[in-house]
């Protein structure tokens, strides 16, 4: 008995070729659109994407080890201060983040409900369509003569 061979792909297994570029959800595409069109958004997202990066971390710790050293005989009450403020400011734009998330969350729940009310009243009625062919197909057996059921 021969090994199985592997088979090239055939075109069915392909991708499609409208799925080829990225699509995005008419959510989306209508969310990132007005967060383009709003520069305290961008500037939100900016300083959110760079406090969550590890360049942040790396230059607070520089920055810190620098203060600590070379600025301050006794850092520790103002460190703590920066430290503090810092934490307000970046508490805050987290907390923008995710109301931003929540309000896009939202909006795309919408319209996934939406969609699914047109799909379920489009199946409801394509089901009573069938309902109806099939209730005309049995009245139409059963009315033709015994020799016509036959064949």
């Amino acid at each position: 008995m021969a090994a199985p061979t592997a088979r090239a792909p055939s075109s069915r297994t392909a991708a499609p070729s409208h799925l080829a570029a990225v699509r995005h959800h008419p959510a989306v595409v209508a969310h990132e659109r007005a967060l383009a069109e709003d520069l305290q958004m961008r500037l939100a997202d900016s300083i959110t994407r760079f406090a969550g990066s590890m360049p942040f971390v790396y230059a607070h710790v520089a920055g810190f080890a620098a203060w600590m050293l070379l600025v301050e005989t006794s850092p520790w009450p103002t460190l703590t201060l920066v430290v503090s403020l810092e934490a307000i400011f970046l508490s805050t734009f987290v907390m923008i983040g995710q109301n931003r998330q929540a309000r896009f969350q939202q909006v795309k729940a919408d319209h996934d409900f939406v969609a699914q009310e047109q799909d379920l009243r489009a199946n409801t009625e394509m089901t009573l369509v069938v309902e109806d062919l099939v209730r005309d197909i049995h009245r139409t057996v059963h009315e033709r003569p015994v020799a016509w059921r036959l064949l």
